[in-house]
């Protein structure tokens, strides 16, 4: 199995090679990851300014630009097509909102656009403590990895895997699940700099808002892998008939 592995956190995150080290176990892995943390980039293209690939021994590069330029240029290092692109491990969460922001997700995304079945995983916990169970991330990983062919219209699989970060025996099972949402944001933060000028920080993702049963929130909680079928299709289909009533409305309006 040939396999594009990406993230957001940097070539140089733990998640990464931990899950590298394993796929390695399984098959043949080119690595390619941005050369810092590009955390949030979401889908967002590096367009103006110039790519530069480096190597970091055998298979493994990193790039000055975001997790989507990452994919793009991975995809050029094979001869022939890889059998699918991995995005992570990354280190937090990407359940509800957080998949617009995500440059993990991104990653994913983008090997499913260009044709590739893809995963985006992550080790999450619901509160701020330290990640510790990589190996839990790893293990689900690999469990799901010889079943990939076999799902239905595969070359349009994008699956949103959270792990939960606890010890592999204490993981109660695999589970498919809607994205949950988030409260708000926290305000932006504003400190100063060394010379007493504002700077500001963005605020921390808000509290989980819809949790119910059924979503990823929920996964987590009752330490289950949640795995979610994403898409990239942003119309709200629900709203289209609505939506022509409108502006059939306004151009009728005197």
């Amino acid at each position: 199995m040939d396999i594009l592995l990406s993230n957001d956190d940097g070539v140089n995150a733990i998640g990464i090679n931990r899950l590298r080290e394993a796929l390695l176990t399984v098959g043949n892995v080119i690595t390619v990851a941005p050369d810092q943390d590009c955390s949030g980039a979401s889908n967002s293209l590096t367009l103006r300014n110039p790519l530069r690939l480096s190597q970091h021994g055998a298979q493994v590069y990193s790039v000055n630009g975001t997790p989507t330029d990452c994919v793009h240029l991975g995809l050029g290092l094979y001869a022939t097509d890889p059998d699918m692109v991995i995005s992570g491990i990354n280190a937090g969460a990407n359940m509800g909102d957080d998949v617009l922001y995500s440059g993990t997700v991104a990653a994913a995304m983008e090997g499913r656009f260009l044709g590739y079945p893809s995963l985006a995983v992550s080790l999450a916990s619901l509160d701020r403590s330290p990640l510790v169970h990589y190996d839990t991330a790893v293990k689900a990983v690999l469990h799901l990895l010889p079943f990939v062919k076999t799902y239905p219209d595969a070359a349009n699989m994008i699956l949103n895997i959270n792990v939960p970060d606890v010890p592999w025996e204490q993981v109660q099972g695999f589970c498919v699940t809607r994205l949950g949402q988030r409260h708000r944001s926290e305000p932006v933060i504003r400190a100063e700099d060394p010379r007493g000028k504002p700077i500001y920080w963005i605020g921390p993702p808000g509290a989980a808002a819809d949790a119910g049963e059924g979503t990823d929130f929920y996964a987590i909680q009752a330490s289950y892998v949640s795995i979610t079928p994403l898409h990239a299709d942003l119309t709200r289909h629900r709203a289209l008939a609505e939506t022509a009533r409108w502006l059939e409305a306004c151009h009728a309006a005197p």
